[in-house]
């Protein structure tokens, strides 16, 4: 343990739309930690807000004809609302468009350009001439001139991933309107973070957390460090110092936040925010998602440094979410949105913070899937663990009306110690899910050792020694109570109830886990937690396969309609295939000739990898006689064959009809 006070934050969530369990995937292992830690004996802040500034909140805003401050706030509150729900509690959730941190992201800029890590220069930046705006950041989409993907105007999001500074996009279109966008020139503010590769090879090696976002980050600074644009012409953000028309960069105003909010904490606790963020010695640890460790561990820390702050003591990156084994994607359906698919139906949040954390390490990707996860409840949670706690406290209090005024037996004790101090371990080194399977030990430890001493035949014989055993079962529950906690917090208080105890049971540390529990009544046993059923899962199920088919059906392109004339023009006639060969250097073509009754005709058809030349030969099929004459792969081609779906089944008719026959 640290003399120096632990401060733990998350990454902002964006204000812009509702939260997802992906977003749990950064935010429910925070928490757990930061309980654990506090109930270790730690001095622990925990941070968050909301993220309120950037161009998709202000394109949303203008979409629903709102305010960008309005849609801020609604889902500020919808966030700080769904947090709670999920058991995951900040000291301050804030917003980065409040007071508090204007005022502190224009004193460190100030610092910056005071320091001479701040210069300006005029660059080329996309122009809608048709909206008369600049296009900052995703107003804009075009080329990475990196990789040649798709990419939005600040990062090549679906592709090399590369951070991209104002006028770099190649073709870029304006995402309003769907114009073209030219190219104007207007002077911008850029940090020097060039000058930091040095310190952050020497910073990176010692940086605590996750070893991926440590060995990405120095990936990254061996490579190139380019200086970084942190100015954007708009009008929603926090205002550049001695400019008008220039907002900071949500990038540098964003993280900040962090320490706006422990000032905003500090001012409320009658604490000093400085023993948090000055000094060689800090302790800020960043949970926060893989797709923002090069914002975290190279720009943030090289910001503070040329600030004069502290740096991050530790950088936890957690993989990615899929769901039901497919990419997360909203547009796609592939979605299970936190308060309409779980918490409204009546689900446990326990439930989920135990599937988020225990499914896989932090830094692999994390599949969701409704029937793993009813598994995983009813397996673990249920037979494991709920089943342990039960027996034990509904035996003891239906045979000796409550706690044994016994002290339990050193073997276990000594199991106990061995268990805490694993767990101990693992979460130190942030191994969340090694960390909950060692928890989870325990209780089978607890079921096994019940089992295997079967109080409920040795009452029968000796009833001392049934007693023994049931104290020696109590202690357990006492220590899977207290060390689950963290990690289950609704579902423990109620077992600590059960227990006899009337307080919180997060005012008691972990080690109080070997303390013994001591002659008392029992509260009524009931059972802690239910099974999820079949049905259930089903209806589950049912309502994630039904949102994937309304966006593939969104997704389809809208056909127009015709005439009866318009389909009149189309020459659709039965050809019989008089011949077929493979095209060289492709493997989809086929080279056709068909006879259209007296006329021989060549089509080119990419249908290679379903059919033989041979199935094809003699075959009557139906084709657009019309077309205008193509060239494919250099040859010609006077016709189109018509097939259905993705394995091309040819259109054929059901009787022997004459070549050249027209479809009507």
């Amino acid at each position: 343990m640290s003399g120096k006070p632990l401060l733990v934050t998350c990454g902002l969530p964006y204000t812009n739309g509702p939260c997802h369990i992906g977003h749990l995937r950064t935010y429910v292992p925070a928490d757990f930690y930061v309980r654990y830690m506090r109930r270790s004996g730690e001095e622990v802040v925990f941070v968050c807000g909301s993220d309120n500034h950037g161009t998709p909140i202000v394109i949303s805003a203008e979409q629903e004809g709102s305010t960008p401050r309005a849609l801020s706030e609604r889902y500020h509150q919808h966030f700080y609302d769904t947090f709670r729900r999920m058991e995951v509690v900040f000291d301050r959730f804030g917003m980065t468009d409040d007071a508090m941190n204007h005022e502190t992201t224009r004193s460190i800029v100030e610092r910056l350009i005071e320091n001479g890590y701040v210069y300006a220069e005029t660059v080329s930046q996309s122009y809608c001439p048709d909206c008369e705006r600049f296009l900052p950041d995703r107003y804009v989409e075009g080329i990475c001139p990196h990789c040649g993907a798709v990419a939005r105007g600040d990062e090549c999001d679906q592709g090399c991933g590369q951070h991209l500074e104002p006028g770099e996009i190649r073709d870029a279109i304006c995402k309003v309107c769907g114009g073209k966008a030219e190219y104007r020139e207007q002077e911008h503010y850029f940090f020097k973070l060039s000058a930091f590769r040095e310190f952050l090879l020497d910073y990176l090696p010692d940086l605590r957390g996750t070893s991926t976002a440590r060995n990405y980050a120095l990936g990254w600074v061996k490579e190139l460090l380019h200086d970084w644009c942190i100015t954007r012409t708009l009008d929603w953000g926090v205002k550049f110092p001695g400019s008008d028309d220039l907002v900071v960069y949500v990038w540098v105003d964003a993280p900040i936040g962090y320490i706006s909010f422990t000032k905003e904490w500090a001012e409320n606790a009658g604490a000093d925010w400085k023993d948090y963020w000055c000094g060689d010695d800090t302790r800020v640890t960043h949970f926060i998602g893989g797709d923002i460790i090069y914002h975290h561990c190279i720009f943030w820390p090289a910001l503070l440094k040329a600030a004069g702050y502290g740096l991050p003591y530790a950088v936890v990156a957690s993989g990615m979410v899929t769901i039901e084994g497919k990419k997360f994607s909203k547009s796609r359906g592939y979605v299970v949105w936190t308060n309409d698919d779980y918490l409204d139906v009546g689900l446990p949040a326990d439930y989920l913070r135990y599937y988020l954390l225990s499914y896989t390490n932090h830094t692999k990707e994390l599949d969701f899937s409704w029937k793993v996860y009813a598994e995983r409840v009813n397996n673990e949670i249920v037979g494991t663990l709920g089943n342990f706690i039960y027996r034990t406290m509904y035996f003891a209090e239906k045979e000796f009306s409550g706690v044994p005024d016994l002290a339990p037996r050193p073997e276990v004790v000594e199991e106990i110690e061995r268990s805490l101090a694993g767990i101990d371990a693992l979460m130190r080194d942030y191994d969340f899910k090694n960390a909950v399977d060692s928890m989870m030990a325990l209780a089978s430890f607890g079921n096994a050792y019940i089992q295997n001493n079967a109080p409920w035949k040795l009452i029968k014989e000796d009833r001392a020694a049934a007693q023994q055993v049931i104290a020696d079962c109590l202690q357990i529950v006492k220590a899977l109570v207290l060390v689950f906690e963290p990690l289950m917090p609704e579902s423990t208080q109620r077992a600590w109830t059960m227990l006899g105890y009337e307080d919180s049971i997060a005012d008691h540390p972990i080690a109080e886990a070997t303390a013994p529990v001591g002659a008392r009544a029992l509260a009524k046993p009931v059972p802690l937690f239910e099974k999820i059923e079949k049905d259930r899962i089903a209806e589950l199920e049912k309502t994630l396969n039904l949102r994937v088919e309304e966006a593939k059906a969104a997704a389809e392109p809208k056909m127009p309609t015709v005439t009866i004339e318009e389909f009149g023009n189309l020459d659709i006639r039965i050809a019989r295939v008089v011949s077929a060969e493979p095209i060289k250097g492709s493997k989809k073509l086929y080279k056709l000739v068909v006879d259209l009754g007296g006329e021989k005709r060549q089509v080119v058809s990419g249908i290679a990898e379903f059919y033989a030349p041979d199935d094809l030969v003699g075959k009557d099929v139906a084709l657009i006689a019309n077309l205008a004459p193509a060239k494919i792969f250099g040859v010609e081609s006077r016709g189109m064959i018509l097939a259905a779906g993705d394995e091309a089944s040819l259109l054929v008719p059901l009787r022997p009809v004459k070549p050249g026959t027209k479809v009507r």
